[in-house]
């Protein structure tokens, strides 16, 4: 499905949008509204991600590494992240209660950048195998059938405690680099 909406936005078709409008719109509105927007807001922003969104697919070298959704709500996030930093550093500061909403704000958007980056270290050092398990099921959202049809897989079980067992490589890498950091 992702790489059918993929090829539609690249064409430029509007059923595309259409589609993305009806299954991301909502999670975005409600981040938006839950942080101090209103519905201007919300339909501005999300026009705004589509825009970023299509000029990240036409460019040759883009890869989707994360799943549509995702990536949605991060550029969206970001975005709206960004209108309120350039709309309290216009404000005048004149109650440490801003100044801390401000940093909080900075804080929000580098820990989002951070554990990003962390979440692709921690997928690079798992197994081969692992690797290409957690893409195709998370950033490709390939179904369970599909899964175990091509990574040859008995049964739908068999396939499921796999990538139960790639989560947990994850799990323990990202505890080795926690415990690592901590000395």
């Amino acid at each position: 499905m992702t790489t059918d909406i993929i090829d539609d936005l690249k064409g430029e078709n509007n059923k595309a949008f259409g589609q993305l409008y009806k299954e991301y719109f909502g999670m975005v509105n409600r981040f938006i509204t839950n942080n101090n927007g209103k519905t201007e807001d919300v339909e501005d922003i999300f026009q705004d991600t589509m825009l970023v969104l299509l000029e990240k697919l036409r460019k040759d070298d883009f890869q989707l590494t994360a799943s549509i959704k995702t990536y949605i709500m991060a550029i969206s996030k970001n975005l709206w992240l960004k209108r309120l930093r350039t709309a309290y550093r216009e404000a005048e500061f004149t109650d440490i209660q801003d100044n801390r909403f401000y940093e909080e704000i900075d804080l929000a958007i580098e820990n989002e950048k951070s554990y990003a980056d962390k979440l692709q270290t921690y997928i690079h050092k798992i197994t081969k195998h692992c690797q290409g398990l957690i893409h195709d099921m998370f950033f490709k959202e390939k179904a369970i059938e599909q899964i175990q049809k091509e990574y040859g897989y008995s049964t739908k079980h068999n396939a499921q405690n796999q990538k139960h067992k790639c989560v947990e490589q994850i799990r323990k890498v990202k505890e080795e680099e926690e415990r690592k950091e901590n000395l």
